[in-house]
């Protein structure tokens, strides 16, 4: 796939072993089960990725196994938000060093009150950019802090044209999804959704071309935006239906820990381990979870069986 990016890109879990040590077999399992599943594109180094409880040895060991395995047969998007402008460069440097063909990117923020102001966020993405010269999706997303209104984005797009890309995951997405498409225009090479697709049928009447979910039903999730966007909304509307109980329980209870939950049900992973401080899944609620897939029998629950 060429650009302009669109489809389903899904979030890459981290797979650990039980000590919670990286499990390179598991994660290079993960890439090949993606793949599988007819994704359009696969975002590593994201924060249903874990990314913020990896080293750098690690994110790099991460994205070079990632990129080695998937080998060409679909783009990876690289994750390589940091706060310091420096980092976040270098970050994209090697990302597009080694065969990266998209970053995604949160704007710079460290906890909850350092933030760049307007033009500090343009000079951050701009220095990213002039180093590594690839796309970027601008994550617009709450747990930054940081809001970003519409003209600012478009300013953005325009005085930085690589980011040309906007995952859109606020309170009212589709509502600025569409504000975003009829201002910026071509500037806006792809708007998206993300949060598990918990509000896509919204997101794609107002214009959305892509989705960033999990990695745990992707393959479900990419016939509702063929039918979308073959103009049969019924049937998108009925395909969504059918795997919207499982969205809602994955976003509303399990959240990142749900597709690695999935995966180790269906032989994929030996281990559906999260690092210290995030805690596993109460069992009642992974039963819960692994009785919607068993209903809709997606390939993560097969593939490695």
């Amino acid at each position: 796939m060429t650009e302009p990016y669109k489809g389903i890109l899904p979030i890459a879990p981290t797979i650990f072993h039980e000590n919670g040590d990286l499990d390179i077999e598991g994660n290079r399992r993960v890439m090949d089960l993606m793949v599988d599943q007819g994704v359009d594109g696969i975002c590593i180094l994201a924060n249903f990725s874990e990314q913020f409880l990896l080293t750098d040895e690690e994110r790099d060991q991460v994205m070079r196994l990632s990129l080695e395995q998937v080998g060409g047969r679909v783009p990876v998007i690289v994750t390589t938000s940091h706060f310091a402008t420096r980092i976040a460069a270098a970050r994209a440097k090697a990302a597009a060093d080694a065969g990266a063909k998209m970053l995604m990117m949160m704007p710079p923020y460290h906890g909850a009150l350092l933030k760049a102001d307007e033009q500090g966020m343009i000079e951050h993405f701009k220095a990213v950019t002039d180093a590594c010269g690839l796309p970027v999706i601008l994550q617009d997303a709450p747990l930054s802090g940081v809001t970003m209104t519409v003209p600012f984005m478009i300013r953005l797009a325009k005085e930085v044209p690589l980011v040309r890309y906007f995952k859109i995951e606020v309170p009212g997405t589709a509502n600025k999804l569409r504000a975003l498409i009829e201002a910026g225009g071509d500037a806006v090479a792809g708007p998206f959704d993300g949060e598990e697709a918990i509000t896509l049928m919204a997101d794609l009447d107002a214009g959305a071309t892509g989705t960033m979910t999990s990695a745990m039903i992707p393959d479900l999730i990419k016939p509702i935006l063929a039918a979308h966007a073959a103009g049969d909304r019924k049937q998108a509307a009925a395909l969504y239906a059918r795997v919207l109980p499982i969205i809602n329980y994955e976003n509303r209870q399990c959240g990142l820990r749900s597709a690695k939950a999935v995966m180790k049900e269906g032989g994929v992973i030996r281990s559906e381990a999260v690092r210290h401080p995030l805690t596993p899944l109460h069992p009642k609620t992974r039963e819960g979870l692994i009785e919607l897939a068993r209903e809709l029998d997606p390939l993560a629950l097969r593939w490695g069986k």
